[in-house]
């Protein structure tokens, strides 16, 4: 029988491989924490991915094989160790699946990949991935892998025999021999390198004859809409289900898929309907979920950026924008993150996934019955599908909720000055509408090319409020307003109960505390602009936009004793690499900048340790103050809100981790146990565990109730946020949070702004203080910012 689903708390697994000192967080280490997670009120625990992936992974999305539950975690034993001392306390299991793609980084952990590379399109494994064996691929037919480090470098090739395998070695790569093409006596690796199904290519030529996750070498995608391939991948899965180990499935990426809507259905089979089934879909603002998919919702990115957006000051967007424009030379306003995303998104389209364009460019003519369109050249149909691509507003615009977005582009690019050649434009428009391979690849490079452009690109270039910059964002967007946030929470309750909302994942590129106290720079606008001038005139930055966006990542990670120990230094020069690279200006992954990166983490170490130091610890001290209310507040409101609420490892206690691998290192669960922390730290958990608690109470309450907006009335009433959940049409709970606090704390506090609460006496299940009918706010928040009200 399936346990009820009221809340998640997501653990990253890990085993020994994946850390330096050989630490690991397994099953059996998960399955230690059972107590303390039934005590703080979860009723599943939601894992990382479970099957067999790269031993030194530290995410374990990079998946070898699908059909063995990792032994480095501790193998299907520790799986079912883990599952029966869950269901014993209670408890159940969540799974993360990743169906797109699989690790091919080192071919031969792979044993359906090394096949593949050995027997070519011979290997029965061929069909599982998504590979373009085409004539005019670009490898004459062959597999062609970016692997060479220079045009030609086949002089590094060389035969050898290694666990009894004779084997073609290029430095550190080892690749299969095909049966016959190497008879062991001849020693000209180059020739027989030239018999095998694959070819090795220089990287920078943008020949790769498959498929990818994004642009991740590393990471083949896979056929799933192949029934065969669908099965064999799912077979340890589905005997996961009928052995009752797991209550839920999360899935990876589903928009990286030919068909998603076709492989939600088939996986609803497999699972079975009272399973419960979430996806990782980026939705845009004004994008709706699609009802006829046969899910629970999302993995609650959108949820996030309302819970976020709400605590935003409005009023700071013209001043901060102008920050922005006087180091960047942009507002960074709506207008300017939409042609920035245009032009970001044609640029990735044009370069880095330049071999999928070349692959959907060739399915379009394949598909289209065009009769001019012989007469297209390959430049033009380039342009037109580029450009389509760049415009695209959402992920994959072939859900049918979305039946009109991509006619809707069309006709755009038909009648743009710009002057698209009109037969190219048929070309195209008559593939998509054979609905054949052409659209499918459409909509997979469209997603490819989003996450790509705006999220690994422009998020790390924007720089008006950076904490909007979060996966499923809309920083041109300054913030959510209290009509929107209640509107929306009520769809959620009509609609989709069941989704999943979140503050913070392993992907996200903030934690949630971080975020928080960034948010707080919108409520002291002419400060921030002050700071950033005089940080600059003590320590300058190599470059000013770069400099911008990292201070407020610094300001928001700061720790809140206000020093800057060694360890805070060395990751935050970790995590400004990465920004630079990501941002891909003056340094990339590709073509890194090894004199600018070291110039950029020189910079960081006199922020932390220099004559800016102490203006810079003052207002990070300063914003945290504020940061800290609406961390308390934004959590509470999640925690009660529609949807089945995740809580990620550790953040019960405040966090100020940035991205990944930031924020996957090891917890201190001892002292999340004891509760050792700051008044803050453990007011947060107290939270945390009320309302937790409170939910597997009254499931009734959070998976079929309804919603209601709760205003204040008074001088501040904007600064109270709030939501009752009822049952049939009754208030139950009542949870309000503060808004801009410090705004609040400037304006003279709360100045006899009330709330009137439902008939009856009111208990707050964190203090246990009781209250009832018109009540002062600042009576209400006297030990908290936010209170939890039940009857």
């Amino acid at each position: 029988m399936k346990r009820t689903i009221t809340s998640t708390y997501r653990l990253q697994l890990r085993g020994p491989h994946a850390d330096p000192e050989g630490r690991e967080f397994g099953f059996a280490q998960a399955a230690e924490l059972v107590p303390y997670l039934a005590d703080l009120g979860v009723s599943h625990l939601y894992l990382s991915p479970i099957f067999a992936s790269a031993p030194e992974s530290n995410h374990n999305y990079d998946v070898i094989d699908p059909t063995v539950v990792n032994p480095e975690l501790g193998g299907i034993d520790g799986l079912r160790l883990l599952a029966r001392t869950a269901h014993e306390a209670g408890l159940g299991l969540v799974v993360d699946i990743v169906p797109n793609h699989l690790g091919v980084e080192v071919p031969h952990r792979n044993k359906w990949w090394w096949d593949v590379l050995k027997l070519g399109q011979g290997s029965e494994y061929a069909r599982f991935f998504d590979i373009d064996w085409a004539a005019d691929n670009g490898a004459d037919g062959k597999l062609g892998l970016p692997v060479l480090g220079a045009p030609n470098d086949v002089g590094a090739l060389e035969l050898r025999c290694i666990d009894g395998e004779d084997v073609l070695t290029y430095h550190d790569h080892i690749f299969p021999l095909a049966p016959g093409s190497y008879s062991g006596l001849e020693d000209d690796p180059v020739a027989v390198h030239g018999r095998q199904h694959y070819r090795l290519m220089f990287w920078r030529d943008g020949i790769i004859s498959y498929r990818r996750f994004f642009s991740i070498n590393g990471l083949a995608g896979v056929r799933q809409e192949d029934e065969d391939v669908f099965n064999a991948t799912h077979a340890q899965l589905r005997e996961l289900v009928s052995e009752g180990l797991i209550d839920g499935v999360r899935v990876d990426h589903p928009d990286g898929l030919t068909d998603p809507f076709g492989y939600l259905t088939r996986l609803r089979d497999v699972i079975g309907h009272d399973t419960w089934l979430i996806v990782e879909k980026i939705l845009a603002v004004d994008e709706p979920l699609d009802p006829r998919l046969n899910i629970d919702g999302t993995t609650g990115y959108d949820a996030l950026r309302e819970f976020d957006g709400v605590f935003v000051n409005p009023d700071a967007a013209g001043q901060l924008g102008d920050v922005a424009y006087l180091y960047s030379g942009s507002r960074w306003d709506e207008r300017a993150v939409e042609v920035s995303e245009w032009i970001l998104k044609a640029r990735v389209a044009e370069d880095e996934l330049a071999a999928e364009i070349r692959r959907l460019a060739r399915a379009v003519r394949h598909d289209s019955l065009s009769s001019t369109g012989s007469q297209v050249s390959d430049e033009a149909l380039t342009e037109v599908l580029v450009e389509l691509v760049a415009r695209m507003p959402v992920y994959r615009a072939d859900y049918r909720s979305l039946s009109r977005v991509t006619a809707t582009l069309v006709a755009e690019l038909a009648q743009s000055p710009i002057g698209f050649d009109a037969a190219a434009l048929d070309l195209v428009a008559g593939a998509l509408a054979a609905r054949g391979e052409a659209a499918h690849r459409f909509a997979q490079v469209c997603g490819a090319v989003m996450a790509k452009g705006v999220e690994d690109t422009l998020f790390y270039r924007a720089c008006r409020l950076v904490a909007l910059q979060e996966v499923g964002g809309a920083p041109g967007r300054f913030g959510v307003s209290q009509a929107e946030f209640h509107l929306l929470q009520d769809e959620r309750a009509q609609l989709w109960q069941h989704t999943m909302t979140t503050l913070t994942t392993h992907d996200t590129k903030r934690s949630e505390d971080t975020r928080a106290r960034m948010l707080e720079i919108a409520e002291m606008p002419e400060e921030f602009a002050q700071l950033v001038h005089d940080v600059f005139a003590l320590t300058p930055p190599p470059d000013h936009a770069t400099g911008l966006f990292l201070i407020h990542n610094v300001l928001g990670a700061w720790p809140r004793d206000g020093r800057a120990t060694e360890d805070f230094t060395r990751r935050l020069q970790s995590y400004a690499v990465k920004a630079v690279r990501e941002a891909d200006v003056l340094s990339s992954w590709n073509d890194s900048d090894a004199a600018y990166e070291t110039e950029i983490t020189e910079w960081i170490g006199h922020l932390t340790h220099g004559p800016a130091t102490r203006i810079l610890a003052d207002f990070a001290v300063h914003l945290d103050r504020g940061g800290v209310a609406v961390s308390l507040g934004r959590k509470l409101l999640q925690l009660v809100g529609p949807g089945i609420p995740d809580t990620y490892q550790g953040t019960e206690f405040l966090d100020f981790s940035l991205v990944d691998p930031d924020n996957r290192r090891f917890v201190d669960y001892g002292a999340l146990k004891d509760g050792v922390g700051s008044p803050e730290d453990v007011a947060k958990q107290r939270i945390v565990r009320e309302a937790l608690t409170l939910r597997r109470e009254q499931p009734e309450l959070f998976l079929g109730g309804g919603y209601q907006a709760v205003f204040a009335e008074g001088a501040a009433r904007s600064h109270l946020v709030g939501m009752a959940r009822t049952l049939a049409g009754a208030p139950r709970a009542l949870a309000l949070a503060t808004r801009a606090p410090i705004g609040l704390q400037q304006s003279g506090g709360w100045r006899g702004t009330t709330v009137t609460l439902p008939e009856g006496t009111w208990t707050d299940r964190l203090t246990g203080r009781r209250f009832a009918g018109r009540v002062e706010v600042d009576q209400l928040y006297a030990e908290l910012p936010a209170v939890l009200l039940t009857r």
